[in-house]
């Protein structure tokens, strides 16, 4: 949808390591995500 990234909106996911993040609206189903492991926060798409 274009404009997800300007509003900022995000939606919470479980990665595979049965982690719950907030992600970006764009983040789809089998991206690769990279996740700053001292504060459980999404930081890029990789």
């Amino acid at each position: 949808v274009k404009g997800d990234t300007a509003t900022g909106a995000t939606k919470i996911v479980t990665l595979t390591t049965g982690l719950e993040v907030q992600v970006p609206l764009f983040i789809e189903l089998g991206d690769i995500v990279r996740i700053d492991t001292r504060t459980g926060k999404y930081l890029t798409r990789v």
